[in-house]
């Protein structure tokens, strides 16, 4: 069984059916709290490396949408990976490290087709 990374925050009902799930199936997993412990921008390289930064920065957020609209135009990679780190709650959780792919956000059945 792979040792897979779970990044996310505790208190977000995503972070927890991902765990739930998991759990549920006796994969074993870190929890890695990035609002506690932060978030390094080597991570985000790799995973926007993976799945873009797209994918990874989650606009549909409170967070995000409480950013004056000139932190919220012209975003590239370099902008989202700076908005990501001053804001972790700004990536969209959970991120899932150490299966066959890497997995951001929640669904069952893609969580069904991994390796873990």
């Amino acid at each position: 069984m792979a040792k897979v990374t779970l990044y996310g925050i505790p208190n977000c009902d995503t972070v927890k059916k991902a765990r739930t799930y998991l759990d549920g199936r006796g994969v074993g997993y870190h929890f890695h709290d990035y609002k506690k412990a932060g978030v390094e921008a080597a991570d985000l390289e790799r995973w926007i490396a993976q799945v873009g930064w797209e994918k990874l920065l989650n606009k549909a957020g409170t967070t995000f949408k409480k950013l004056p609209d000139a932190d919220k135009a012209d975003i590239d990679e370099k902008k989202a990976i700076a908005l990501m780190l001053a804001n972790p709650s700004m990536i969209k959780r959970p991120v899932v490290e150490g299966g066959a792919s890497l997995l951001v956000g929640f669904k069952p059945d893609i969580y069904d087709a991994e390796k873990f």
